[in-house]
């Protein structure tokens, strides 16, 4: 029997329904390059396998580790065994298909290291904390949307699958959780910038959300660009477009 860690953020998915939901919801084919992080006991790596002759599996709990292993042959699962964090998922290739009941405690940072690969990745599939799933979805001008909402939605479509309550886990976290859909624009889709600028411009208007964008952007940005680029140095961070945050990056890069 395996206890589950709290440092690992681990809440293992046990509702069959919930189960079969995602995976209809992936629709795994032979042949695909399928990934799941954070397999836990096999909940999802179970019903992926009846599907899929292989699956590749990321996993840093040393314990879980060795009993997907001795659950099964290495032909028919890939287990790497590290912190998915600084995993290199492009040396699996291309046209990747990422799924995963994320840890709490790791899922936003997880989100901002896999936009590094997401000219490897077909499409994402994760079970997240329904206030993470909220904050990726939001709408310019509303509580929920910040710094992930636009570094997200500048490199993937989003889309909300379903809610999971509590009681669909073992132990049943203190929250509830949401599936989404992540699928990465097409080239032609994405505006084409300095990655490095446009992080910092974003990281920086929202790094204080109660100060107007004057104070949080007024080391990159004089009084003139403001007017040049046609936005109000008075408002704060959430009233801004994606698309003004892009133009804020191209008019620092062509200074």
């Amino acid at each position: 029997m395996h206890t589950p860690r709290k440092r690992f953020g681990q809440n293992f998915l046990i509702d069959d329904g919930i189960i079969h939901a995602i995976v209809n919801a992936i629709h795994p084919l032979s042949g695909e390059t399928v990934v799941e992080i954070g397999p836990g006991l096999g909940a999802l790596t179970r019903p992926l396998l009846e599907r899929l002759p292989h699956l590749h599996a990321v996993e840093l709990d040393r314990d879980i580790v060795a009993r997907l292993q001795r659950t099964w042959p290495a032909e028919r699962l890939t287990v790497h065994s590290c912190d998915a964090l600084k995993f290199d998922f492009a040396a699996l290739g291309h046209d990747l298909r990422i799924i995963g009941n994320l840890p709490y405690n790791i899922s936003t940072p997880l989100l901002f290291h896999l936009i590094e690969f997401s000219e490897h990745i077909r499409d994402l599939h994760f079970m997240l904390q329904k206030e993470v799933v909220e904050r990726m979805v939001a709408e310019p001008s509303t509580n929920d949307y910040g710094r992930l909402t636009v570094m997200l939605q500048r490199r993937f479509h989003l889309e909300w699958l379903l809610d999971v309550p509590p009681t669909a886990f073992n132990p049943p976290p203190k929250v509830n959780s949401a599936v989404v859909r992540l699928i990465p624009k097409k080239s032609d889709e994405v505006v084409p910038l300095n990655e490095h600028v446009f992080a910092r411009v974003v990281a920086a208007a929202f790094s204080q959300r109660r100060k107007t964008l004057k104070n949080t952007l007024g080391s990159l940005l004089k009084p003139e660009d403001f007017v040049a680029l046609n936005i109000d140095a008075g408002l704060r961070a959430e009233a801004l477009s994606l698309s003004a945050y892009e133009a804020i990056a191209q008019h620092l890069t062509s200074l």
